[in-house]
């Protein structure tokens, strides 16, 4: 093994001791990746990806030792706004924010240590590091409604009568859902990651490299549409005793196992191989090698730039400690609706951890409408009125299913007030699609401010906080029979113009009571 060569060693000496550096401070979000790795099987790719990593650098070694590492000072302006994002992240209690926030930071630490020329020669391996962040979930819904769209299709052009709501959907032989394992995100995943490396690894031009990326990526989608409507068909012909159970996600890797082999097979004919003499970098000029103590400046500032988004968090969460919240109805004054003792039927939202919440029901003649309220004060990744665990109702949920969503522009305490929308049928086969109905309207409240965008009311609720406003928030939902006047919606329409004061009101009051 060859020694480190002399231009390096100052750099080295600051670089590695600054990344150990960040590790420890930013440990809660590195242990939160790497629990995702361990539970999710989307993501166990994320243990292999820093190894991954370390293998394309290392491959490197010849050509990197002919370099000059020197601080590129630019970089810093980057590392204080990534801490700010991180920060952002922490506030809103957003992972993948988080933890891009802190990958990225590992990333551009190297490149303000060794400067611009070595970091172009590693720019693959950083970048790829990137891919150990458990990101993509967020696809799972569109993947699902694709995936449904699809085999419905199928079903139909094959001569299979078809009866589709939502995600669910009959034919002769039985009753079939698309659910989250069904969705291909897990194939695209995997196939993106591993089409990546192999772009790079066997290519040299940008443009085949992006082809094959793109190919990697739309593959595993229409694979996964195939798959789902073979499996169904097979369900059809063999009187469902195939494709049965655990057997259709079993088959379902067997198909896309062959088909990503045949696209590497296909993508290895256009293989392009190195060329021997172009990796030749001339030696490195040290006469021209910056000095010692300009790297030691450089990981000063680094190590401050590490340390400042986690005290400046300490100082938020010391100044914003408020008590649990009080969630009471406030007072409904002497209006046609009256508070009903029972509940409106068995549902309730599925939203996880809320520190106060409220499930009343409201009648006026033979027309009623349910309102639920979530509160969330003190939020963390555990309890958090946007996650992606918080929904109407789960897909595993035997007793309701959704049927239909959407939004609308309602008037509540204002006109104009952004809701999502959505049907609800009681669960079991779609026979039962006759039985009482709901239809739903759900926004939420983040400090006052009324909104039904996720990305915004996270990004809205991080601002609060970073300025001492506190992170108090909730979800409103309301829902009535669709049996009534309007399909329920005007039962509603006309519950929220009457009593839309009475649900803001209860909210300020439970604010106030920190």
């Amino acid at each position: 093994m060859k020694p480190i060569p002399t231009i390096w060693r100052p750099a080295l000496v600051v670089l590695l001791p600054a990344l150990l550096w960040l590790l420890f401070w930013y440990r809660d979000t590195g242990l939160a990746m790497a629990t995702i790795w361990a539970r999710s099987e989307t993501f166990t790719h994320g243990f292999l990806v820093p190894l991954v990593t370390l293998w394309l650098i290392w491959r490197q070694r010849t050509e990197l030792a002919r370099l000059q590492p020197r601080p590129l000072w630019w970089a810093l302006p980057v590392l204080l706004a990534l801490g700010l994002g991180w920060l952002l992240g922490e506030l809103a209690a957003i992972n993948a924010l988080t933890q891009f926030a802190m990958t990225a930071t590992i990333i551009v630490s190297v490149v303000f240590v060794l400067g611009r020329q070595v970091s172009a020669n590693l720019a693959f391996p950083l970048a790829f590091l990137l891919l150990a962040v458990p990101f993509g979930d967020f696809m799972m819904p569109v993947l699902m409604d694709w995936t449904a769209k699809f085999t419905v299709l199928g079903l139909r052009l094959s001569g299979i009568p078809v009866y589709q709501e939502g995600l669910q959907f009959v034919i002769p032989s039985g009753n079939w859902s698309v659910v989250e394992a069904c969705s291909g995100v897990r194939y695209l995943i995997a196939s993106f990651t591993v089409g990546t490396l192999f772009a790079y690894l066997n290519y040299r031009s940008l443009k085949r490299r992006l082809l094959f990326v793109l190919v990697a990526i739309l593959v595993p989608i229409l694979a996964n549409w195939m798959r789902a409507y073979l499996i169904v068909m097979l369900g059809h012909l063999s009187g469902n005793k195939l494709a049965a159970g655990v057997d259709h996600l079993i088959y379902g890797w067997v198909f896309f196992g062959v088909v990503i082999m045949l696209m590497f097979m296909i993508g290895a004919r256009w293989a392009e191989y190195p060329d021997e003499t172009a990796g030749a970098a001339t030696p490195a000029d040290t006469s021209a090698a910056p000095a010692a103590a300009r790297f030691w400046l450089a990981g000063l500032a680094l190590a401050v730039s590490i340390v400042l988004p986690h005290a400046l968090r300490a100082v938020i969460e010391r100044v914003e400690r408020a008590a649990p919240p009080v969630l009471q109805l406030a007072d409904a004054g002497a209006g046609a609706w009256k508070i009903e003792k029972r509940a409106l039927t068995d549902w309730q939202p599925d939203f996880q951890n809320p520190k106060a919440e409220l499930n009343a029901s409201f009648r006026d003649g033979a027309n009623s409408v349910g309102l639920y309220l979530g509160y969330y004060r003190g939020q963390n990744y555990d309890s958090k009125v946007i996650s992606s665990a918080n929904v109407l109702v789960h897909s595993q949920n035997k007793s309701w299913a959704r049927s239909a969503s959407g939004a609308a522009q309602v008037e509540l305490t204002q006109p104009n007030v952004p809701v999502r929308t959505a049907e609800l049928r009681p669960g079991g086969a779609l026979e039962s699609r006759s039985d009482q109905r709901l239809v739903v309207w759900q926004v939420y409240w983040i400090n006052g401010r009324l909104m039904n965008s996720d990305v915004l009311a996270k990004a809205y609720s991080a601002v609060l906080r970073l300025f001492g406003q506190g992170d108090d928030a909730a979800v409103i939902v309301l829902y009535a029979p669709k049996d009534q006047p309007g399909g329920g919606q005007e039962t509603l329409q006309r519950f929220a113009r009457e009593h839309g004061a009475l649900i803001l009101t209860t909210l300020q009051q439970t604010k106030a009571q920190r």
